[in-house]
């Protein structure tokens, strides 16, 4: 989260940057030899730098590149420019939030909790900040330093304004003080930037009486020719100069070098009457398709903008509709945990929203993260001290199978042990690591018990491989029974089970493959029963149901809703061992007889459910065809 704080802060100038360069420029109404439709070049170096890019910017690498040159800017000679200022900061975050999500991730892929993380202070961006302090201060003085030569430069041409004035108010003396007006001219030229909000009417008053100054001068036609033929060259020079930006692929480098032209052409004198208006409309046309393609640019950038918007709103709305979902267990919240962080990751991938919204689509986004963390952590800090006494509880049933183990009581002890593997089972997790352990404690003390019995009653061996050779023989007519028993398909299995439940103990370590092998055939065999009787009972309700009838007019209504809460307490029945099923386990190669009952049961239910079922749609069936 702290990283994309810091992107947000680092991108608020480019933001600002690109906000105020789309800002429509003044226009002025202008006679035929007037300024084009653009800022003067004192708007320009008043208006905010856009962030364009450099053909050949250096692509720093390190931190301390950076630093290197922030502290050259900061203690040198140069100017400090504001485009390579904001460009070394944005460089600077970049490496230093990439440095930080990456000891973030160490620490995460080390086993570290996320929400425990401290970000440790950094002293390159300490030592940043400092440096990045003197150069405002530097640009500040530069600043204030430009301002007071822009006043200079202001109250200069004022003077340039009146001299030039009183020149026009004596007629006679034009042809005599050409040379000091030429002069005058070229010193207004060679004086730079004034106060942006005097430039255009200094600029109209200054041409003005230039205008009316050539209007008096009692010049040979030939000199007033050349002067003529000579700004039309030059204007024509901009205008194809002006006309070939439009190839510029950078848009925001031929707009400034567009301003740099127009300041140019308002340098140069008028050219002849009957080719003001030409040339003008050719260099105007030039500009209006780079100021155009200026203008398209930034909107591209906001609509990209508005796209970027409506992704990140999309990934708040996702985050949003994954906490209001419940989490039943750790199994749901590490599974809602791993989507919010491919989400979190997603969301660093798209750019930046409107200047408007980025904050605040981002702030809904971390609103929306830290309360699921949060809670998380509540839950998982309950967990703990739940895990903590189901363990405590393990550990007392180790002592007392530890107390027992070396016992010679083999029927009475081995009951006692076998009642606390299952009073085991009904104590809930614990963490697996620690849970592993635990068991094996414990299933060593109650083998060391059993393996001694065993030891102690090998003389019952025989008698047991006799059992398991008669139980096997079972087996092997319960998997023929099909064949040979005909319709007395369920009398026959009922005596075989009965056969095979009246024989003895068979070797232990044959009992669970045994036990196996005969369910899985029974289980066939019931179930191939159950349709059979399924089908015969549901045949049989069907040619009843006339009867049923004819007892009354609501028999079939009162059937239907007596069958209907027959169905429902099947199917909470089924849901109860269902859910029951869900907190058992299998915790070791004996133990799954509980289980595999409890799923037979549900089976069954299930069979008996569908029969009720397709009983009420008999009913319904029949209501139907009356």
């Amino acid at each position: 989260m702290d990283s994309q704080e810091n992107i947000l802060e680092t991108g608020k100038n480019e933001e600002k940057v690109i906000q105020e360069a789309t800002t429509a420029v003044p226009q002025e109404e202008v006679p035929a030899e007037a300024v084009p439709e653009v800022l003067t070049v004192e708007e320009a170096t008043e208006a905010p730098e856009t962030p364009a890019v450099a053909e050949e910017r250096k692509v720093y690498e390190t931190k301390k590149e950076v630093l290197d040159r922030v502290k050259e800017i900061a203690h040198g000679e140069e100017a400090p420019q504001k485009e390579e200022v904001d460009y070394l900061k944005t460089a600077f975050y970049k490496l230093h939030i990439a440095e930080r999500e990456a000891k973030l991730k160490e620490y995460i892929d080390g086993g570290g909790d996320p929400e425990r993380y401290q970000i440790t202070p950094d002293e390159d961006e300490e030592v940043f900040k400092a440096e990045m302090g003197v150069i405002k201060e530097r640009r500040q003085q530069q600043f204030r330093e430009q301002e007071a030569e822009k006043e200079e430069n202001l109250k200069r041409k004022l003077e340039i304004i009146e001299k030039i004035k009183a020149m026009v108010t004596s007629p006679e003396e034009a042809n005599k003080t050409y040379q000091e007006f030429k002069a005058l001219q070229q010193e207004w030229r060679d004086i730079k930037a004034v106060p942006a909000e005097k430039a255009n009417e200094l600029w109209r008053n200054y041409q003005l009486y230039v205008e009316q100054f050539y209007d008096l001068l009692k010049l040979n036609s030939e000199a007033r020719e050349y002067d003529f033929k000579k700004n039309l060259e030059l204007k024509t020079k901009l205008c194809e100069a002006a006309e070939k930006l439009a190839e510029e692929n950078d848009v925001i480098s031929a707009f400034h070098q567009l301003q740099k032209l127009h300041q140019e052409y308002r340098e140069i004198g008028p050219v002849s009457k009957d080719l003001r208006e030409e040339i003008w409309n050719r260099f105007k046309a030039a500009s209006t398709v780079i100021n155009k393609r200026h203008q398209q640019h930034f909107e591209g950038i906001r609509a990209r903008e508005e796209e970027n918007l409506a992704k990140k709103t999309a990934l708040c709305e996702k985050v949003e509709a994954i906490i209001a979902e419940e989490n039943k267990g750790s199994g749901d919240w590490e599974r809602h945990t791993k989507e919010i962080i491919e989400l979190q990751s997603e969301w660093k991938t798209i750019g930046f929203a409107p200047q408007k919204m980025n904050v605040k689509i981002f702030e809904r986004f971390r609103a929306a993260c830290d309360d699921f963390f949060g809670r998380k952590a509540e839950y998982f800090r309950g967990l703990k001290d739940t895990f903590k006494e189901n363990a405590e509880k393990k550990r007392a049933l180790i002592e007392k199978a530890k107390a027992l183990q070396d016992s010679t009581d083999w029927k009475s002890t081995g009951d006692k042990l076998i009642n606390l593997q299952k009073e085991w089972k009904t104590i809930g997790m614990v963490p697996k690591k620690l849970g592993d352990q635990l068991w094996e404690e414990f299933l060593g003390a109650c083998n060391k018990f059993f393996e001694a019995r065993n030891a102690a009653t090998a003389g019952t061996r025989d008698e047991e491989h006799a059992n398991l050779e008669k139980k096997r023989n079972v087996i092997a007519r319960l998997k023929l029974v099909t064949e040979e028993a005909g319709d007395n398909l369920q009398e026959t299995v009922q005596q075989l089970v009965a056969e095979y439940q009246g024989i003895g103990h068979v070797p232990f370590r044959e009992k669970d493959k045994l036990y196996e092998e005969y369910h899985a055939v029974l289980d066939k065999l019931y179930k191939e029963l159950n349709i059979s009787v399924a089908k015969r009972r549901l045949n049989n309700f069907k040619q009843n149901l006339k009867q049923v009838a004819e007892r009354g007019e609501n028999a079939l209504d009162n059937e239907r809703a007596r069958l209907f809460r027959q169905y429902e307490a099947m199917k909470q029945e089924i849901q109860t061992y269902e859910n029951n099923l869900g907190f058992l386990s299998v915790s070791s190669k004996k133990g799954n007889s509980l289980i595999d009952e409890m799923n037979r049961k549900v089976q069954k239910l299930k069979d008996d459910m569908n029969l009720v079922r397709e009983k009420i749609k008999a009913i319904d069936a029949e209501n139907r065809e009356k």
